[in-house]
């Protein structure tokens, strides 16, 4: 933080000394040492509070794109079921389209392999014997 050597710390000190005096100097450098930690403690805070502020930010930064993310994947997954029941509705309509053959309701059924004679028939055959 601050570019101070040795020697430079030894040229502060004698001068406290010679200002402040011998029976003060203990005092003041106890109250000097409370405000620095003060300090320390204060500017430690900061940078932690700034941290946790960069860390939301890339937080809410992150949820927008996951956002953005999601809504295009379900975007082409909707798209995408759209196209398929398309496709399953043109390949089920011509099926629709052809006739089906109606199916059986109460029709009496001949057990055995003779076909039934038909009224027609019956009525030459009567004419023929007389």
């Amino acid at each position: 933080m601050f570019d101070v050597g040795l020697t430079e710390l030894m040229v502060i000190a004698v001068v406290a000394l010679v200002v402040i005096g011998p029976e003060r100097l203990p005092k003041v450098a106890r109250t000097a040492g409370l405000l620095l930690g003060r300090l320390q403690r204060y500017v430690g805070d900061v940078k932690a509070d700034i941290n946790r502020e960069m860390q939301l930010d890339e937080l809410k930064k992150l949820q927008q794109q996951v956002t953005t993310e999601v809504s295009s994947v379900e975007a082409s997954v909707s798209h995408e079921i759209r196209e398929i029941e398309g496709a399953v509705n043109k390949s089920v309509a011509p099926d629709t389209d052809v006739a089906v053959p109606p199916t059986p309701t109460s029709e009496v059924v001949a057990t055995d392999a003779t076909p039934a004679p038909s009224l027609a028939a019956a009525g030459q055959a009567t004419e023929t014997k007389t």
